[in-house]
């Protein structure tokens, strides 16, 4: 019998260059449990329905286990003339059941085969990373809570705009998180559609029970279109796409404290432990996990760019260009994993440079937007509210002094002494003075904080 799971139409080898050009066994052999778990639940499938019996069953189900140790502790040998995994795994069925071993593909294609692998696969890949988030938010929750009393410069455009808490700062980045989190879980939801039992395009005419394997694998429900099964890679796209979100959000929190680590912002204090130095200049100490982190995402969403390429105009059905779907897939999560993984211990150990952030506090008035609300409260139109701060801060910059310096006679208003109204001035009170939903009061981002420590367990 021909090696070749299709070789009966064939006469004649395959040209080894087409041998080597074709074979995916040197990347989707990762997919072995995946792959045996489904087909542990299809033979038990065939069982039921009559199509085999009982014992051949219990033999497939043991002889499969069997060869996923022999996977697992490494004994198998690989050969790119049997293709791919799910090749691998049947051959070695064959070669301990023989006739028996044949009868396993009863009722499917490599097509809903692979997919199912893939989706399995993916759920768990989806579960994995779910608990490398929950990790991440820990550990921006318990910095939040170390450094709860840091006051720092909030910035845009990388330029002083109003002060923080420093746990504010920290909580939006649980935020971001979160909604990966939320992300996940609905691509999950497409993810845990049973594909198997679509066979190859158009269903099969054997009396298969699908339901019975959607069942034992733990799906959610069955795929409707048997011939929309073997060209679906939305799941795919879409779970690489919340990878991407992942890579963003990490590259931008990883551009953030590359530069609060430089000389110029000396905001933090990154462990020696996940920095390197120079080969040629002794002094330095370089944020190389932060700028791996950055750099990393680019692969995230190219990955994600040549997915799209990859299924852009292909028709239904199986096509062979799909079995590129499965490196991109690999290198995104393993990438975005690795990026986690050093993620969180980053964030534990690092701390903030309180007294540096404290010296220059008051710089770059950031009590300036405060000072106009509290200009907006005594009945001063916000436009001309605006302009009034506008031109004390002008002031400001042209004597180079803070707001708070300036002759209280500067601040009078019809009906309020500058006196009054400057207050209002300084980080503490402009701190103080902020009451929103959502903001950085101190009494809103308490509750967020206890908020967050409930809801991961903390």
């Amino acid at each position: 019998m021909s090696q070749k799971t299709w070789g009966g139409r064939f006469e004649g080898g395959t040209d080894a260059q087409v041998e080597k050009f074709t074979e995916s066994i040197t990347f989707d052999r990762r997919l072995f449990q995946h792959d045996i778990r489904a087909s542990r639940a299809h033979a038990a499938m065939l069982a039921e329905v009559g199509l085999i019996s009982a014992a051949e069953a219990d033999a497939i189900r043991s002889a499969l286990d069997e060869i996923g140790s022999e996977i697992e502790a490494g004994k198998m040998e690989f050969s790119i003339s049997l293709e791919d995994i799910h090749t691998h795994i049947e051959r070695a069925l064959i070669a301990r059941l023989d006739d028996v071993g044949r009868k396993l593909h009863t009722g499917r294609s490599r097509n809903d085969q692979v997919i199912t692998d893939v989706k399995l696969w993916v759920r768990d890949a989806i579960d994995d990373l779910d608990g490398l988030l929950v990790e991440l938010q820990r550990a921006f929750v318990a910095s939040a809570e170390r450094e709860h009393g840091v006051v720092l410069p909030g910035y845009t455009h990388l330029q002083r705009a109003q002060p923080v808490l420093a746990a504010h700062y920290f909580l939006a980045y649980v935020e971001k998180f979160q909604r990966d989190r939320e992300r996940l879980a609905d691509c999950r939801k497409r993810v845990n559609i049973l594909p198997l039992g679509a066979a190859a395009l158009a269903g099969s005419s054997l009396p298969i029970d699908r339901e019975s394997v959607r069942q034992k694998l733990g799906f959610d429900s069955i795929a409707r279109n048997s011939l929309d099964v073997s060209s679906d890679r939305d799941f795919l796209l879409e779970f690489v796409f919340v990878l991407s979100m992942i890579a963003t959000h990490l590259s931008g929190w990883a551009e953030e404290w590359v530069i609060w680590s430089t000389t110029e912002f000396n905001f933090l204090d990154l462990p020696d432990a996940f920095c390197t130095g120079s080969s040629i200049m002794p002094h330095k100490k370089n944020p190389d996990v932060l700028e791996l982190t950055r750099g990393k995402t680019g692969r995230v969403i190219g990955a994600l760019q040549g997915l799209f390429v990859l299924v852009k105009g292909l028709p239904l059905a199986y096509n062979r260009d799909l079995q590129e779907d499965k490196q991109a897939l690999f290198d995104a999560y393993d990438t975005v994993g690795g990026c986690l993984a050093v993620a969180a211990p980053l964030v534990l150990q690092t701390k903030l440079r309180r007294e540096v952030i404290v010296s220059r506090l008051e710089d770059g008035f950031l009590d300036a937007t405060t000072l106009m609300e509290s200009l907006i409260s005594r009945g001063v139109p916000m436009r001309s509210a605006h302009e009034v701060v506008g031109k004390l801060v002008r002031q400001c910059e042209q004597k180079q002094c803070r707001l708070v310096d300036l002759p209280d006679a500067e601040f009078d208003q019809p009906g309020a002494s500058g006196a009054d109204i400057k207050k209002t001035l300084g980080v503490a009170n402009a701190l103080a003075a902020f009451k929103s939903y959502g903001s950085t009061a101190p009494s809103e981002v308490a509750k967020q904080l206890d908020e967050w420590k409930t809801r991961l367990g903390m």
